[in-house]
């Protein structure tokens, strides 16, 4: 298979936007089985459970469930397994840092294709009270009333 240039998006974490504020993303690679890989390249992943962890100085995706690949037969992994994500010891060892004093977490943001390799973007993020939600509700609200209103202004 010829080596693919470019970004494919795999799938996102909708939700994560919603239920955290998002301070800074990193871009990791993925350690992953053969099967794992195909089931992904299908699409058939989901991120909506998982987030990141830091054992060992290693860092991993708990929860992150990768479809069993339909094809796979005997050599298909479990669906839920810790992924091991890759990332350069001094980004883990700040990572570390951050996730155990100041109250951070690490969230799978979205899973993407880079140049024929599976790659994570991480987030780390801080979780949203009920009132940041209400105010990022209301604030996207404003924001789609005065599109359809410079939309519907542009027709008359």
């Amino acid at each position: 298979m010829p080596h693919q240039k470019g970004v494919k998006p795999i799938a996102q974490n909708r939700k994560a936007h919603h239920e955290y504020f998002v301070e800074e993303t990193y871009e990791c690679g993925l350690c992953l089985k053969g099967t794992e890989v195909k089931s992904m390249r299908q699409g058939r992943v989901n991120l909506k459970e998982s987030y990141g962890m830091i054992r060992g100085g290693e860092l991993y995706a708990e929860g992150m469930h990768i479809s069993p690949y339909e094809q796979g037969s005997v050599f298909n992994t479990d669906p839920l397994r810790p992924k091991k994500l890759l990332m350069h010891k001094s980004e883990i060892r700040k990572l570390s840092g951050l996730v155990s004093r100041q109250g951070y977490t690490l969230i799978p943001l979205k899973v993407y294709l880079k140049d024929g390799r599976m790659k994570l973007e991480l987030g780390l993020c801080r979780g949203k009270h009920l009132h940041d939600k209400r105010d990022s509700a209301a604030r996207r609200d404003a924001q789609r009333e005065m599109e359809r209103a410079f939309a519907s202004h542009g027709r008359e």
